[in-house]
């Protein structure tokens, strides 16, 4: 038979000719997140939406300089991902592009004085819609001294809203909540926080956050207002 005798060249061709079908290419695998280096202290599943490939960036000795209160310091691997994200490239280490994205820009509902939405103003002098004094513990102690915080609601695209804690050290801790449930903190090479295990348990209209040897205890009106 002629199909016997067919080069190998035109394999595909020749199997087609005898009434046999060629093999399927095989699936391309799910992309997966981009690893970035721990020095920059990466977290969250992409930005600005899961799966993304760009990455929030938290506080580190590499970080430091270009963190900034009002901005949200994003890492990307490409030129044309970061230009996307609509804010200022400020830096370049490893090759992961530093982004500083003014808040106001990451969230469409974000007016001048606060989420337009909800009409929650902010607090004079801050940028926060709310803040308060809550209690908090350190090196694995209770949470018997009081530390000051601030809640910026609606501050993500998704709805996530964020607590910033004012550590005795004179550093911030930034918990997230999606509603009044707490999900995950901020992460920083400069405390080890990097690896730290988070967890919370609920008591009623409270949630006590234990992130490594740190524990918060956040009321609901906090986040919710009233």
């Amino acid at each position: 038979m002629r199909c016997q005798i067919a080069l190998a060249g035109a394999s595909a061709l020749a199997l087609a000719a005898c009434g046999e079908t060629p093999p399927e290419p095989e699936a391309s695998a799910p992309e997966e997140l981009a690893d970035f280096p721990e020095s920059l202290a990466p977290f969250g599943d992409g930005y600005p939406d899961t799966g993304d490939q760009c990455r929030n960036l938290g506080e580190s000795a590499a970080t430091s300089d270009y963190l900034d209160d009002s901005a949200i310091l994003v890492g990307c691997l490409s030129k044309a991902s970061a230009e996307a994200l609509g804010g200022s490239i400020v830096g370049n280490v490893e090759g992961v592009l530093l982004v500083s994205v003014p808040m106001g820009d990451t969230n469409a509902t974000m007016g001048e004085n606060g989420p337009t939405g909800g009409g929650d103003a902010l607090v004079p002098g801050t940028d926060y819609n709310a803040t308060t004094i809550l209690p908090c513990g350190f090196d694995g102690a209770e949470p018997a001294q009081s530390c000051d915080a601030g809640v910026k609601r609606n501050w993500g695209e998704d709805g996530t809203h964020l607590v910033e804690v004012l550590k005795p050290d004179g550093r911030k801790r930034a918990i997230f909540f999606n509603g009044t449930e707490p999900y995950g903190a901020d992460s920083a090479q400069a405390d080890g926080s990097a690896g730290w295990d988070f967890s919370s348990t609920r008591d009623g209209d409270r949630v006590t956050i234990i992130y490594g040897p740190e524990t918060y205890v956040v009321v609901d009106a906090l986040i919710e207002g009233g």
